[in-house]
This record gives C-alpha cells, sequence and structure tokens, in this order.
C-alpha cells in the first residue's frame, strides 16, 4: 500500500501543477481575447488563429483541469444520498463511482481518442479557416486530459482504499451548490 500511495502523491503533484497552469490559463485567455476584441474593432484586423488559440486554451482548461477539480473534490456530482450518510459509506460510493464509472468511462474515451489525434498528426491537419491553426495539439489534449483523469481516478481510488483501511484521513465532504 506504501507503493500505492507514493504513486498517489506523484499523481496529485502532476494534476495540481497542470490544474494551477490551467487556472492561470484562463487569465492568459481572457487577455488573447480582450486583445483580439480590441485589435478587430480598434484597427479593423482579425485573424482566426486568434479565435482558434483561444478554443484550445479553453480545451486545455477544461481537460486538464478536470483532474485538478476531482483531486480536489470539487467535481460536479448527484448529491442524491452523499451528504446525508456516514463518511465511511461515502468512501464507499466513491470507490464504487471511481471503479465502475469514472475510470472505465475515462479510459474508453482516452483510448478512442489516441487514434483520432494520431491520424491529424500524421496528416498533418490544420484548419479549413484562413489562417487557421494545425489541429494535433488540440486533439492530443483531449486525449491526454482523460489520461489524466484515468491516473486521478486511480490515484483517488488509492485514497479511499488506505482511508478504509485507516492508514489516511480524507475530508469527504461535500457542499451542494448555493443556486
Amino acid at each position: 500500500m506504501a507503493f500505492l500511495l507514493r504513486f498517489s502523491g506523484m499523481v496529485d503533484r502532476i494534476s495540481e501543477i497542470i490544474g494551477k497552469f490551467s487556472g492561470y490559463l484562463v487569465l492568459f485567455c481572457c487577455l488573447v481575447s480582450a486583445g483580439n476584441a480590441l485589435v478587430r474593432y480598434a484597427f479593423n484586423i482579425s485573424s482566426n488563429g486568434w479565435l482558434e488559440i483561444q478554443w484550445y486554451m479553453f480545451a486545455f482548461i477544461v481537460l486538464l483541469g478536470a483532474a485538478h477539480t476531482l483531486r480536489l473534490n470539487e467535481h460536479v456530482r448527484v448529491d442524491l444520498v452523499y451528504g446525508a450518510v456516514s463518511e465511511r459509506k461515502r468512501l464507499w460510493i466513491d470507490i464504487i463511482g471511481l471503479t465502475v464509472f469514472l475510470i472505465p468511462a475515462c479510459f474508453y474515451l482516452a483510448w478512442i481518442c489516441w487514434p483520432f489525434f494520431h491520424l491529424s498528426w500524421t496528416q498533418g491537419e490544420t484548419s479549413a479557416n484562413a489562417g487557421g491553426l494545425i489541429r494535433w495539439p488540440v486533439k492530443l489534449i483531449i486525449f491526454a486530459g482523460f489520461a489524466l483523469l484515468v491516473l486521478q481516478g486511480l490515484s483517488e481510488l488509492v485514497k479511499r482504499i488506505a482511508a478504509l483501511k485507516g492508514l489516511l484521513a480524507i475530508d469527504t465532504t461535500y457542499e451542494k451548490p448555493l443556486q
């Protein structure tokens, strides 16, 4: 179990670094968007490349930030019983959810996204828009996002099992959204 907890810690650190980078990328995306709008309206100059880079950054933020969100236990969940049960039952709900839903679904999505990326990369696919960008980087992000989510799901699974064994304390507190 010690090896698995070290693996979990390593995955958590990777997710945290990428998640924090994704957070800064939100600011950069806003600056690019504002700069693009300013140049377009002030000087009547525009490029599809600037619009597409915003789309790429948004993909990066969402897909690679998802693992960090899972690590922080801030992901969206359906709270029918989770908030009303004991800590131990929450751990079991998480373990079942991770093993039955999250890990298999994200593994499958990563699996089917790899050929999608690989074909784009080998063909040198570019945007059909004038001034557009190459497509394979964003397709790689799709694969990487799901792969990182699988790793973070495994990390969370290890931590939940360790918590059931009393080797680790985990905060499974979930606050319902206020909206």
